[in-house]
């Protein structure tokens, strides 16, 4: 079997993640735009007006060097470019520094599917594309996945992190060298440990290839913050992650609810 096989994806929402600053001074100092600022909050972070439309978020982060981390997922990426005019144009935005950004799209690699249509069809005929694409239409219309292209994060989880990742390409670790057979194996045993963590983590996959310095991002969701060292922790020793896993920055926060703006920006 052939080694260079990529793997089928299905994609969904693009997401942009948005790591700032404050400008504090401005905040001290009592300046008129922190009122304003204040009543544009819920025009950025409202809930969607319709199903499909996306939805943004924000978090006070603790540690990592800034102070809020926005999530915004949108259908289109013309929706992102407007969405991030309108933030830097707007008051809000004169009082933010941007220290970080990372583009991406929701996504659900399909190994399985992939490494098994490889095993009965010769990868690059005819059969082997009809084949993986009836498995690619399948597999995005099944819940399963589109809770992972369009996700919605359950009640109560209050704490997120985010780290962008990348696949290792150094000798004989290179994950793109790697039969689409043991890159599945690989994942499945990856997926069986986060498996482990259901109701306690949601995690957000997003696909970067292309459109960002990483490969990968990795948003999770948890009621406790704890829950995201032990579940890292755990992936790690797994041979996906201890011998092709390397990781970018992590910035770790609490999401902003109504009065957590006023609180964060007002009087002291």
């Amino acid at each position: 079997m052939p080694s260079a096989i990529s793997p089928a994806t299905v994609e969904g929402w693009y997401a942009l993640h948005q790591v700032f600053g404050v400008d504090w001074g401005a905040v001290r100092s009592g300046d008129p735009r922190v009122g304003s600022a204040l009543d544009e909050v819920d025009a950025f972070f409202a809930p969607p007006a319709e199903d499909g439309a996306g939805w943004s978020l924000a978090a006070r982060l603790v540690g990592g060097g800034a102070d809020l981390l926005f999530v915004h997922f949108r259908p289109d990426l013309e929706s992102l470019a407007d969405l991030q005019l309108r933030l830097r144009r707007s008051v809000l935005g004169s009082l933010l520094h941007l220290r970080y950004d990372f583009l991406s799209i929701t996504e659900a690699g399909l190994y399985h599917a992939t490494a098994s249509v490889a095993a009965e069809h010769d990868p690059g005929t005819e059969e082997y594309e009809r084949a993986l694409a009836e498995r690619v239409r399948a597999e995005a219309e099944s819940a399963h996945v589109k809770t992972r292209l369009f996700p919605r994060v359950p009640e109560g989880m209050r704490y997120l992190t985010f780290y962008p990742m990348n696949k290792r390409r150094e000798g004989e670790d290179n994950w793109y060298t790697l039969p689409v057979d043991a890159r599945n194996r690989m994942m499945r045993e990856h997926g069986l440990t986060g498996r482990r963590y259901a109701g306690r983590i949601f995690q957000v996959i997003t696909g970067s290839v292309g459109l960002d310095d990483w490969e990968w991002g990795v948003t999770l969701f948890a009621r406790d913050p704890l829950d995201f060292k032990r579940i890292v922790t755990d992936m790690r020793y797994d041979e996906v992650s201890a011998r092709y896993g390397e990781f970018g920055s992590f910035f770790t926060g609490i999401r902003m609810e109504a009065g957590d703006w006023r609180r964060l920006l007002g009087p002291e």
